[in-house]
């Protein structure tokens, strides 16, 4: 079976499966399937690529689950035109999938390796408004404005506060929250001048932010 087979197949497969769930934005099903997923999965973890299990990556990072990573960006309800920031970026599948979709995408990890691979991954799908920084995601990111949408993948204690500020009105943020030491939930802030209101969506399987850049890694 060709590589472009597995995809189409893997893709029409999670199609299915989220249709059940209510999610239907063709918009973002396009970028999704417009985006090879089997370009950003580790060689050796190439079957598990279109499975909903999360795929180890170096430095401790993972792949989320093929379903749960669209699901995420559903939520996150991307529309074009829009200035988007990742906080985490893995592998760079969300921020490819996301850069099909809004004008330009910042997205922002703590591990140099990561930032290499996120961006070789990108040159491969030929996404081009999609900026890969090394930087420190604990603090917001200071002097770079605001943002229509922001998608932060580690958890925090509570609500960040410095990221709230760099939503536009009428912006959405999705930030995992520790409700325990073992329990993690995305959670959905939507702005509206200076009001904020917050709805708890589902169950995460991230990781408490770590502070600072890796200073090897």
């Amino acid at each position: 079976m060709s590589a472009r087979v597995t995809e189409q197949e893997g893709f029409a497969k999670m199609v299915l499966r989220l249709r059940a769930e209510g999610i239907t934005n063709h918009d973002l099903l396009k970028a999704v399937e417009q985006t090879p997923r089997s370009h950003f999965a580790p060689p050796q973890y190439q079957a598990e690529a279109h499975s909903q299990r999360t795929i180890p990556l170096d430095c401790g990072s993972f792949m989320e689950g093929y379903d749960f990573a669209v699901r995420l960006l559903h939520s996150l309800n991307l529309k074009s035109g829009q200035r988007v920031l990742e906080v985490g970026t893995g592998s760079g599948f969300t921020a490819a999938v996301m850069g099909r979709v809004a004008e330009r995408v910042l997205t922002i990890d703590r591990y140099q390796t990561l930032v290499g691979m996120a961006q070789k991954n990108l040159e491969k799908t030929g996404v081009r408004n999609v900026i890969v920084r090394h930087a420190d995601g604990s603090a917001g990111v200071p002097g770079e404005g605001t943002f229509d949408r922001i998608l932060i993948t580690a958890a925090f204690n509570s609500l960040p506060r410095m990221f709230s500020d760099h939503l536009v009105s009428g912006g959405t943020l999705l930030v995992p929250i520790m409700m325990s030491e073992t329990h993690c939930r995305v959670v959905r802030v939507s702005r509206t001048g200076s009001r904020f209101d917050r709805e708890d969506l589902f169950d995460a399987p991230y990781l408490p932010i770590v502070q600072q850049l890796a200073s090897f890694l």
